[in-house]
């Protein structure tokens, strides 16, 4: 296809503009051969004209598709040219904030202003190991390569960092050796890489200084040579300096400073130890205060000595050689502040007593009148003469700026010497990686010596980089069989002819120097004669006579001739050079030891120096001569540059062109003018050129497969991808010249990919429309089918409600007729009743009237009658109680008269006795019957009487109520006289009162209306009020419901605040486990150190020396002690031999080893009482129970064992007694055979009764162990517990034995028991004060929560959180307490232990003793004495002899097969046989046994895992075995804890004598080691899968496409032989995981493993994804999801979804959906925040920079979205930090998992070779 065709309309263009250098537009009209312009719009909407060249016809630059915008390389674009090139660096730069950027084998580097968080040991670790091309550009990208490049062709590297001053060349080239430092490591333990890296401090303090464009800009170029051995460590380096700008000691421009290290002394100047050098501020010396600019912003002075100081330190120059350097740097400040005054016009002076002067002579160590002397003369030298002669001012100021040059120049190339030896090493070097920091080209306004130097070594780098890119080329095009065309590129070959070549610039430069009459003028007009006609790179101005002009392979460039003659000879005078080596300093003499005459050439008095003086450093390696003192500045430099050239030449280069974006230094600026310019000065359009010119766009065949796919018909599709790919190229591009078939690549000419994206574009657009058209006509069909519906629906409601409308008029119809009715029916009854009402109100009035008169006179009738009535009644009782009273009176007159004459008879008569007499004889009847009458006269007098009192009770009423009658009648007459007075005045009254009365009712309806509007206003007020009170009621409801919430968050934010703090503990708990866990990995390091450095010894010593095997000590878990024994003697032993082994550094491996294991303990001490806090308090009483029954049962066995070990002494003594006795017989005595076989019979005896003893001890362990449900009674009189064991015992002494044994045992029992009781109450106390104490702390709790619902929130959460800190304290405290004497117990009790184990030895040694050996055996008959024994059981320990430990540790862990072991036998069965065998050595008491026994098997673990630590089988398989060895231990060991789940049995085989708590703590230690050993060996089997398996395979074919890549290709995402895929992933997972199961490891231990397996594969997913930015596309999102989703399958599968795995991956699968979402909107934004919690602000906005579609289809997410992310996640409190730590391990636990087996049924098979054991 014709270029031409491809300028059709839309499409896009690249036209020149004076601003932006390029400007974007678009083509409104097709383009037709003949058109002499182009109809264009610019991206603001501008329509131009862009008229062509009418002499080449040339088109402007097509543009890239959007697609290939923003590629990691820029040979990836499909058009290659400038503006593609300049546009694709602004785009990485300004939207993607990427700085690095490949260009074929160039590294540009643009320097954003800006720290950026790319350089840490994260991303280092993320880059190692990595192909070039995988992983996005970097500076550590091309370091790796270098290095990897090193080691795979064993050749040097070398590592080329260009550009100007301030695009970053030192910076990048300081990253580039803080990578090897960091991948490589060291050799030897002198830290050599620190070393290297200390180097930059004090190269930047002597070297670099602030300028205009840059405030750390290195004034010298730099060569560092880092040199490796054969294991590729970093062993040494080596630095050649080049081009110092010395000049810069005495001058600065405006806004620049002199070299750092000035400002560093004059900002210490205050410290003590720089009072002598008499410094004060920079502003105060000459030499620093030209600038103008003595401070950097952000720059402390102060803190950078302490580092410049530090690195000197760390160098080896120890302080008072630094002291020395800052004397000599303080002494050319005062040198500087020397003022030189005119004497005359051709002399000068310095006034006496200078004050600088003499501090420089002082600090120096001259003496003052000879540097006054010699600072203001000269000295001429004639053959027979020599003359003394003055100096003008000005040539004199000129001197001494000429040495302050000189001296600066010497010290620095003095340090730079010393820094050397500092990195020199001893070792062999193997290899080197040069790293080149050199300036890049320049131009100024006006340019001399200096930047023609430097582009003069530009055109030499120039050069050597396009003879290499050709030669790439060549090489790429001859490896495929493409056939080879030469390429036209730029040789600049002759522009360094003119500068180097004989006749050239420099030859006729030197030639002009040595002249005695040379000048500027002079040597100018010899080039101009020389090379003006001749050379067509060489021109003269036409302006001057004294200037020139090179075309350079970067620009022209126009050199002004004035200084370069003086610039080139570079002469100081001799005389002060002759003063200074006289100096009493030692390290100035030092300095000009070497100086040699450095006059002129020609003898000439040196003049003025110009701006930049250019110091050479020579090659050490050869021996300086007093020629080459005199070569010229630019004779030495082309020397130089030439050695410099042989070493890159010999080595393999390494490009980075560090561009320079603006020249403000304004982070993420560019400026596309200064970015043209550097880029077509450092050669990466040339690059660009080169590779345009030849096929730059490379697809392998199965790339273009995939890519293009779409593209081919179903037919076109053949099985052999190659044929396929030839014959669609056929039919797609017809012009065979643009693409060629290569054996592996197909290449194609530049636009091709352009145009074939362009198809694949059409053809998917055209796919799309189809598929839109498809589903726009579905989702049209279904809208109009939804709308149908919908209109039928509304229509059907719409009549419905016509309907329901007409239905409620006619009833509102009818129903306002029957209202109307019933109105008017109520109007007209209303009226009526109102009628009826009025009639009814007057007739009732009327006739109320009329009744009210006549019940008046009827009322005044009936009360006159009334009166009258009262008035007569009175008026007859006065006059019958008036005749009454006197009748009576008259009655009583008479009655007295008649009583007295009767009185005065009877006296009479009763004076007379016979009268008496008489009467009494007819008397006596008289009187009975008088009696009688009497009695009946008292009866009725008595009824009288009552009748009587009753007549004068009602009389007195009656009286009393005619009385008050009376008075009320009296009172009414007089109350009618009184009324009858007062009716006139009623009268008067009433009329004035009826005239009240109408003035009443006037202020009656007055206040009736007040009152009516006074109601009706409270009536309102009412209302309101309601209202209010409604409100406030409703403010009330609110506020409790508020309160509620609030009491509600507030206990919900306690319990979340207890959850968090929990959580925290928790977290703190598991840091500090990863940190002891970290600490021991760091201890295995330093013991692997360790052993090899024994290795060392013991390879180089010519004898072997044995140490003593009982060195080891149960105090020291990995042996330490002896194992530094053993370094110290074989180090003694071997200085003797060989001189490799630094003993400082073995001492200080001893010391680091030493803090590492106070450390470890340290750590383990604050870990277990962690742990502790969290199990103390729950584990106490339990613990007090199980401690207690633990000392029962000991002390029962104890006194056991003291008893039968009587009785067998005694029964012993009485037999040998008995056997002595008999001297008689011959086959009894003493040495006879009958004698020996009865001993062994009696021994055999002696062993039974030992079992029967054991089975009497456990008999009683369980009685002790059942002694809380027995009753003392039951146990007393219950014969059936001891049926079994008496029924065993047939012999009466062993019953009667036994039945004394039971009886103590029973008092025993019934002592313990009244003491359990007595504990059992005194803990029952106990626990009822705590429970007094806990409701005490329950109601203070709920005051306290009453207390605080009162507070504000903020103080409620105070309050509760100090309270809470201060509960934890008190128990923190009580638990401290507990734990303190629960330590002293056991120490009492453990000492108690010694003391009786100690009994029991000497009891066993004196049983020993009192043994004799046997006499020699007779060949005769023997007949021993049959003695019956019974079959015992066995107790599941294994006995062996002390000479079989090792073979039982060679056969069971170092020469035992895993495999084997795991398929046949039962699992954990090496940890069964060690434990039993340990058991044994406990059951003996064997202390020693039991030592080295567990010092072997831990070391023996050790050494098979460190030879065969890479085989996951076998680390598996002991992380196994020493968890069950743990768990073996915890189960037996006696504690309460771990024997809950034990059975009867199993509790019998605790250990009894041993407390081997500390040997546990080891014994977890290794099982940490080996659970991190065995991380490490899975993490590099998965390592290489998971990039492959999780990112670049394609799970679900077809989604995503190949994208063209450049030069540097990437692996492919086409699953091919031996690419890793997620199904390999998922296989190694599956045999991970079986291999585990097989061995038995704990169910907890491998969902650790898993958990751990899972956050490596998400981790290193995600740093991948973060750094690479062809996987940031929302395919590879789809991609990710469905990975994952494959790995949570897994997981369900084998049922580990709650282990925690699933959460690992929460950060990858949050960036995957990063990819999918919507990323436009603010609302995406809140979506895109509230979802990706588990990433950090770093890693969202590095996921949305790197996005990249993959089609033309999606779209770039905008700058202005990604800074609303920032804005929204600012707040966020988290780490800076990128990339997540691949080499992060979770804290392992082992929880306790006892096992069911039982010890006494293993059986141990043959195979394993351990015959030697027996069962015990």
């Amino acid at each position: 296809m014709a270029a031409s065709e491809l300028y059709t309309k839309c499409a896009r263009v690249w036209i020149p503009d004076a601003e932006e250098v390029w400007k974007s537009a678009e083509l409104t009209k097709d383009y037709k051969n003949g058109d002499a312009s182009l109809q264009l719009v610019l991206e603001d909407g501008t329509n131009i004209e862009h008229k062509l060249d009418p002499k080449t016809k040339n088109l402007p630059y097509l543009r890239n598709p959007d697609i290939l915008v923003g590629e990691n390389d820029l040979t990836a674009l499909s058009y290659l040219h400038e503006p593609a090139v300049l546009h694709n660096l602004k785009v990485r730069f300004i939207d993607s904030k990427l700085i690095y950027t490949y260009c074929g084998i160039v590294l540009v580097a643009i320097n954003p202003y800006e720290t950026l968080p790319i350089y840490g040991t994260d991303i280092i670790n993320a880059y190692s190991g990595q192909n070039m091309g995988d992983m996005d550009p970097h500076i550590f990208a091309v370091a790796e390569e270098a290095y990897k490049q090193m080691a795979r062709d064993e050749r040097n590297q070398s590592i080329i960092v260009s550009g100007e001053s301030g695009a970053g060349k030192t910076v990048s080239a300081k990253y580039a050796m803080r990578y090897f430092a960091t991948v490589s490591g060291s050799a030897s333990e002198a830290n050599i890489e620190e070393k290297v890296l200390a180097s930059n401090p004090i190269m930047e303090a002597i070297g670099n200084a602030k300028t205009t464009r840059n405030d750390n800009s290195s004034r010298f170029g730099k060569y560092i040579e880092i040199g490796f051995d054969n294991r590729y460590r970093i062993i040494g380096a080596n630095m050649r300096t080049y081009l110092l700008e010395k000049s810069r000691v005495v001058f600065q421009a405006d806004e620049e400073r002199n070299y750092h290290i000035f400002y560093q002394l004059c900002a210490s100047a205050h410290l003590p130890e720089f009072k002598p050098l008499r410094l004060s501020s920079a502003n105060d010396f000459l030499y620093t205060m030209q600038g103008r600019s003595p401070v950097i912003e952000g720059v402390d002075d102060t803190k950078e000595l302490c580092t410049t100081r530090h690195a000197f330190t760390l160098l080896g120059i120890n302080e008072s050689y630094q002291m020395g350097l800052f004397q000599v740097l303080a002494a050319i400040l005062h040198l500087g502040n020397v003022e030189i005054k005119d004497r005359d016009a051709d002399s000068s002076l310095i006034p006496p007593n200078n004050r600088h002067l003499t501090a420089f002579c002082e600090l120096v160590g001259v003496t003052y009148q000879d540097m006054a002397q010699w600072l203001c003369h000269r000295k001429l030298k004639t053959a027979t003469e020599t003359y003394i002669k003055p100096l003008p001012r000005l040539q004199a100021t000129n001197a001494r700026d000429a040495l302050s040059k000189h001296i600066y120049a010497k010290l620095f190339n003095w340090i730079v010497e010393h820094v050397n030896k500092a990195l020199i090493t001893s070792i062999k070097q193997h290899s080197f990686i040069g790293v080149l920091d050199i300036y890049g080209f320049e131009t100024f306004e006006i340019n001399s010596f200096e930047q023609f130097c430097i582009n003069y070594a530009n055109e030499k780098l120039q050069q050597q980089f396009n003879m290499h890119v050709f030669k790439l080329e060549q090489e790429e095009y001859m490896k495929e069989q493409i056939p080879w065309t030469l390429i036209d590129f730029y040789d600049n070959q002759p522009c360094i002819n003119l500068i180097e070549a004989k006749m050239g610039i420099l030859d006729l430069l030197d030639e002009e120097c040595k002249m005695p009459k040379g000048s500027d003028d002079s040597w100018a007009q010899k080039l101009y004669n020389t090379h003006l006609k001749t050379c067509s790179l060489f021109e003269k101005p036409r302006m001057s006579n004294r200037a020139f002009i090179i075309q350079h392979f970067a620009d022209k460039v126009e050199y002004q001739c004035e200084g370069f003659l003086e610039k080139n000879k570079d002469t100081v005078n001799e005389e002060h050079i002759n003063v200074l080596k006289a100096s009493k300093f030692d390290l100035l003499v030092e300095l000009f030891q070497d100086e040699i005459k450095a006059t002129s050439p020609t003898g000439q008095v040196p003049g003025t120096g110009g701006r930049t003086r250019l110091s050479i450093k020579p090659d050490k390696s050869r021996e300086t001569s007093s020629k080459e003192h005199k070569k010229t500045v630019g004779c030495q430099f082309r020397n130089s540059l030439q050695m410099l050239m042989e070493t890159l030449n010999a080595t393999t280069p390494h490009y980075v062109r560090c561009i320079k974006p603006n020249d403000f230094k304004l982070a993420f600026s560019f400026d596309p003018k200064r970015a043209v310019q550097q880029l077509r000065a450092c050669g990466v359009l040339e690059t660009i050129r080169i590779s345009a010119a030849g096929f730059p766009s490379r697809w392998t065949y199965q790339e273009f497969f995939s890519r293009y796919r779409v593209l081919m018909k179903q037919k076109d599709v053949l099985p052999d991808k190659k044929l396929t790919c030839r014959n669609v190229l056929e039919k797609l591009v017809q012009d065979q010249d643009k693409y060629q078939f290569g054996k592996t690549k197909i290449f194609f000419r530049a636009g091709q990919v352009a145009y074939l994206e362009k198809l694949r574009a059409d053809k998917l657009r055209a796919a799309c429309i189809r598929i839109q058209k498809t589903i726009r006509c579905w989702l049209a069909r279904k809208k109009y089918l939804r709308q149908r519906s919908a209109a039928i629906t509304i229509q059907r409601f719409t009549r419905g409600y016509q309907a329901r409308c007409l239905a409620k008029f006619l009833r509102r119809t009818q129903a306002a007729t029957i209202i109307q009715k019933y109105q008017r029916m109520y109007v007209a009854r209303k009226r009526y009743r109102q009628k009826q009402a009025a009639a009814l109100a007057m007739q009732t009035i009327l006739r109320a009237y009329m009744a009210r008169q006549q019940y008046q006179a009827l009322l005044r009738e009936h009360k006159a009658v009334i009166i009258q009535k009262h008035i007569r009644g009175w008026l007859a009782r006065c006059w019958y109680k008036r005749c009454l009273q006197a009748i009576v009176y008259l009655q009583c007159c008479i009655r007295r008269m008649r009583a007295k004459r009767e009185l005065k008879k009877l006296k009479i008569e009763a004076r007379s006795v016979e009268h008496f007499k008489k009467l009494n004889k007819g008397m006596e009847n008289k009187i009975m019957q008088l009696q009688r009458k009497v009695d009946e006269q008292n009866k009725e007098n008595r009824s009288v009487s009552e009748r009587l009192v009753t007549l004068e009770s009602s009389y007195a009423a009656e009286s009393e109520r005619m009385r008050g009658e009376l008075g009320r009648l009296r009172g009414f007459e007089e109350e009618a006289k009184n009324k009858t007075n007062q009716v006139s005045s009623l009268l008067e009254e009433l009329e004035r009162l009826r005239k009240e009365l109408s003035a009443t009712q006037q202020e009656k309806k007055t206040i009736e209306d007040w009152a009516q509007t006074y109601r009706d206003e409270m009536e309102k007020m009412v209302s309101e009020l309601k209202d209010q009170n409604g409100l406030l009621k409703k403010e009330k409801d609110d506020l409790n419901r508020l309160i509620q919430e609030q009491s509600q968050q507030m206990t919900e934010k306690m319990a979340r605040a207890i959850v968090e703090e929990t959580q925290q503990l928790e977290t703190d708990l598991n840091e500090e486990r990863s940190r002891y866990q970290n600490l021991l990995t760091e201890h295995l390091r330093l013991e692997e150190k360790y052993d090899d450095l024994k290795e060392d010894i013991i390879v180089s010593k010519p004898g072997h020396r044995r140490t003593d095997s009982t060195h080891s000590s149960n105090e020291s878990e990995y042996t330490y002690n002896s194992e530094f024994t053993e370094l110290e003697e074989g180090s003694r032993a071997a200085e003797d031999v060989t001189r490799g082994i630094d003993t400082s550094l073995t001492l200080k491996l001893q010391k680091r080893l030493t803090e590492l294991e106070q450390e470890k303990q340290s750590l383990r001490n604050e870990l277990e009482n962690k742990e502790e806090q969290f199990q103390r308090a729950r584990d106490d009483a339990e613990y007090k129970k199980a401690r207690g029954a633990e000392l029962e049962y000991e002390s029962l066995k104890r006194q056991e064992l003291e008893s039968e070990n009587k009785k067998l002494k005694h029964d012993l003594a009485e037999m040998r007694q008995s056997l002595l006795g008999d001297a008689a017989s011959n086959t009894g005595a003493p040495g006879s055979p009958a004698y020996k076989v009865l001993l062994d019979q009696l021994n055999a005896s002696c062993e039974e009764l030992e079992v029967r003893k054991e089975e009497v001890l456990i008999l009683r362990s369980q009685l002790v162990s059942q002694k809380e449900a027995m009753h003392h009674k039951e146990t007393m009189t219950e014969p059936s517990v001891f049926v079994e064991d008496v029924s065993k015992l047939k012999d009466a002494d062993e019953l009667k034995q036994a039945y004394i044994g039971l009886k103590d045992t029973n008092r025993l029992l019934e002592h313990q028991l009244q003491t359990q009781r007595r504990g059992y109450d005194s803990e029952l106390e106990a626990l009822r004060g705590e429970l007094q104490n806990v409701k005490e702390e329950n109601n203070r709790q709920q005051q306290l929560l009453a207390q605080n619902l009162q507070l504000p929130p903020e103080a409620r959460i105070e309050a509760s959180l100090q309270h809470e800190i201060t509960r934890l304290t008190n128990e923190n405290l009580d638990l401290m307490e507990q734990l303190e004497k629960q330590d002293r117990t056991i120490r009492k009790l453990k000492k108690q232990l010694k003391v009786y184990s100690k009994r029991i030895g000497e009891m066993g040694a004196g049983q020993t003793e009192g043994q004799t050996s046997p006499g020699q055996m007779v060949d005769e008959p023997i007949h021993p004495v049959n003695i019956p024994r019974r079959e015992k059981d066995f107790q599941g320990m294994l006995e062996y002899k002390k000479e079989d430990e090792l073979k039982l540790v060679k056969n069971l862990i170092l020469e035992l097969k895993p495999r084997g072991v795991a398929v046949n036998l039962i699992p954990g069965l090496p940890a069964y046989v060690l434990f039993m065998c340990l058991r044994h050595a406990d059951y003996v008491n064997d202390d020693q046994k039991v030592r080295t026994l567990l010092t072997s098997t831990i070391n023996s673990i050790k050494k098979i895992l460190k030879k065969r630590g890479d085989d996951f089988e076998t680390v598996s398989f002991w992380l196994s075995n020493t968890c069950r060895f743990l768990h073996c231990l915890k189960q037996y060991s006696g504690d309460e804890a771990f024997m809950k789940h034990n059975t009867q049995r199993q509790n019998e085989h605790c250990l009894s004598n041993f407390d081997l708590a500390e040997y546990r703590q080891v014994i977890s230690d290794l099982a940490i080691q080996i659970y991190q050993q065995l991380i490490k060996c899975m993490e590099n089997i998965l390592q290489p899968m998971i990039v492959s398996g999780m990112l670049e395979h394609e799970t679900i074919q077809g989604v995503s496409g190949v994208k063209p890549t450049g030069l540097r290709k990437r692996t492919s995402s086409i699953a091919d032989e031996g690419t890793y895929t997620l199904d390999s992933i998922l296989r190694q997972l599956s045999a991970f995981h079986s291999t585990m199961c097989q061995h038995g490891t704990d169910p907890e231990l491998i969902k650790q493993v898993v958990k751990q397996q899972f956050y490596i594969i998400g981790a290193v997913t995600l740093n991948n994804l973060l750094l690479r930015k062809d996987m940031c596309s929302w395919s590879k999102g789809m991609q990710i999801r469905y990975n994952v989703s494959q790995l949570e399958e897994w997981l369900r599968d084998k049922g580990l979804m709650t282990c925690g795995a699933k959460e690992t991956l929460e950060p990858l699968i949050q960036a995957a959906q990063l990819l999918q979402v919507k990323k436009k909107t603010d609302e995406d934004a809140e979506a895109i925040c509230s979802m990706c919690q588990a990433l950090t602000t770093a890693q969202i906005v590095k996921v949305l920079n790197l996005y990249t579609p993959v089609n033309e289809f999606e779209e770039r997410v905008s700058v202005a979205f990604i800074r609303t992310i920032q804005t929204r996640l600012r707040d966020r409190c988290e780490s800076p930090q990128l990339l997540m730590d691949t080499k992060m391990i979770y804290p392992v636990t082992f929880p306790f998992n006892p096992s069911s087996l039982a010890l006494e049924t293993i059986q141990i098979p043959s195979s394993l070779n351990l015959g030697f054991l027996t069962r015990v």
